[in-house]
């Protein structure tokens, strides 16, 4: 009698375990957030940005818990920052919450508005680099260390310059962290091309604000326009 009949049949083939190997290999890979099939992205952990409209936009329903993506408003301060505040106020209400860093903002954020929104300011850590930071060394340096340390849920910077090879090296430093990393530049920037999965363009409009998908990997594009809270 065989050895494989002596099992009941239970031994498998090197052939048949391979092939068991190699698709299971192949369905963890189609998992990873940064695979995109077609119209339909692999699924990912998301926030919900607060916003149904946009939520409904999006892929996977929200923004991404790790990546970066890139905010493009027409001048800073024009509403880039509420949309991001529910999320923020989420985020630093978990009982887990790491930290949210604000890196080289462009004001100092006024921390009586955040709580009134919401936002736990003992999870929020803001980061001042030099007042003569030329091309923005010291704020890249420390938005990709920050991203990279794991330490933080969402950490935010405000650059006016990055190159599509300094841009994916944050994205890949936001996905080891497992961070979302938002990095807002000026609007100028979209005719530029850039490794980040979500862009999205940020202006004024009569009733809050209007946002435009510029690059959504997985999900829709054109203009959405929101109120302002």
């Amino acid at each position: 009698m065989s050895r494989d009949r002596e099992h009941g049949g239970a031994l498998r083939t090197p052939s048949a375990t391979s092939g068991a190997t190699s698709n299971q290999g192949l369905s963890r890979l189609l998992e990873h957030p940064a695979i995109w099939r077609g119209r339909s992205a692999a699924r990912m952990r998301t926030l919900p940005t607060g916003f149904s409209a946009l939520d409904g936009s999006l892929p996977g329903g929200g923004w991404p818990q790790a990546g970066l993506i890139e905010i493009l408003p027409t001048c800073f301060g024009v509403g880039e920052l509420p949309l991001l505040l529910p999320a923020l106020a989420a985020v630093t209400q978990r009982p887990q919450a790491r930290w949210c860093a604000w890196v080289a903002p462009p004001l100092q954020p006024f921390a009586p508005a955040l709580a009134q929104c919401g936002v736990g300011l003992e999870r929020v850590l803001v980061v001042q680099t030099r007042r003569k930071d030329a091309g923005g060394k010291s704020a890249l340096w420390a938005f990709e260390q920050t991203l990279r340390s794991g330490a933080c849920d969402i950490v935010l910077a405000w650059l006016r310059n990055a190159l599509p090879r300094q841009i994916r090296r944050l994205h890949l430093a936001a996905e080891r962290g497992a961070t979302l990393g938002v990095l807002f530049r000026p609007s100028e920037a979209a005719r530029s091309s850039s490794p980040a999965a979500l862009r999205v363009g940020v202006e004024p409009a009569a009733r809050g604000m209007r946002i435009t998908l510029l690059k959504s990997r997985g999900g829709a594009r054109g203009t959405i326009e929101l109120p302002l809270r």
